[in-house]
């Protein structure tokens, strides 16, 4: 089929909010828009946009890379389009990564304010440079988490929330991976020391090392201490392994199945919250999506809720579902 190919455009942005950023990591970052193939400047409804969040280890680019057995989001658009099963919708790909390996896409203290980069910054300029209506947010893993919060606390912003396979019920997803990452901090002597070590490594996708730098990663966003080493404090003693209550309890507010009753209310203003997850997910984050789904379904909260076939990896044929009811809801 000859599918008329909408167009990708990469701005470089200077951030003033990421200038300090405690890390500092690049606040020159990328902004990857895909415009639809009949996008116009001058329609006067204007276009819905769908801000993309990448998952834990990825960057904007990471949803654009080419495989020779599935689609990138670019290519998933057009055919979605050319098909007649999305109408033209901007992407909109911001460049959240950090060194400790992702984002959660939240002010901390210990990697720098994304949450206000990607509200008091992307938003506008994409307003002031594209004609568009509305907007929405979706992403997987951690940029599903991303996009349920930033739903949580911008409803008047974000009408429609697309989570796939989002960070939820801490106990399931996380708690396993504490006794890997206690051995390998142990065995570094302190999570600066195992850090720096773990940049200097030529093979940095080992599963320990994976787990480590996503515990540290999720204590930077959850449990920031300016005060401590590397401005984070871990949830277990780092001598002997034992759990911290306290701090524990620091991430379990960040919970969204704890979050929902306090922010029921702007969850019930969106015009989609989606929700999905494969049923063989190996962070076992199907669970959390249950209880989602469980407490919204007890909140009488409207939201669409879908179990797959699939584990956490290559899932993004999802997308196919997804992108039509953020385009609809935002029209």
């Amino acid at each position: 089929m000859t599918v008329n190919e909408g167009k990708i455009i990469i701005h470089k942005f200077e951030s003033s909010v990421l200038k300090s950023n405690p890390l500092k990591d690049p606040y020159s970052r990328d902004i990857i828009v895909y415009i639809p193939p009949n996008y116009s400047q001058s329609q006067s409804k204007g276009f819905p946009a769908a801000i993309g969040l990448s998952g834990f280890g990825g960057n904007g680019r990471t949803l654009f890379n080419l495989d020779p057995l599935s689609e990138n989001v670019e290519q998933r658009m057009n055919r979605l389009i050319y098909e007649q099963k999305c109408g033209s919708m901007i992407l909109v790909i911001p460049d959240c990564f950090t060194k400790f390996g992702g984002n959660q896409y939240i002010n901390s203290t210990a990697t720098g304010r994304y949450e206000d980069y990607i509200v008091n910054e992307i938003i506008p300029f994409m307003q002031n440079n594209y004609n568009i209506s509305s907007f929405g947010v979706w992403g997987k893993s951690s940029g599903g988490y991303g996009s349920l919060v930033l739903g949580m606390h911008h409803p008047e912003l974000f009408k429609a929330i697309a989570c796939h396979s989002g960070d939820a019920a801490f106990e399931y997803c996380y708690l396993p991976d504490f006794p890997s990452a206690y051995s390998s901090f142990k065995q570094a002597e302190g999570i600066r020391s195992w850090l720096d070590q773990f940049w200097t490594k030529p093979n940095k996708k080992q599963k320990s090392d994976f787990i480590a730098l996503n515990i540290l990663c999720m204590a930077a966003h959850y449990s920031p201490d300016p005060s401590s080493q590397l401005g984070v404090r871990i949830p277990f003693d780092l001598e002997t392994g034992e759990l911290n209550d306290d701090i524990w309890k620091m991430w379990k507010r960040w919970d969204p199945i704890k979050m929902i009753k306090q922010y029921q209310n702007n969850l019930k203003k969106l015009n989609l919250l989606y929700i999905d997850c494969g049923t063989k997910d190996e962070f076992n984050l199907h669970i959390g999506a249950r209880i989602l789904h469980q407490k919204l379904e007890n909140m009488n909260i409207k939201h669409h809720y879908e179990e797959f076939e699939g584990s956490h990896s290559n899932t993004s044929f999802r997308y196919d579902t997804s992108f039509p009811m953020i385009y609809s809801s935002l029209c």
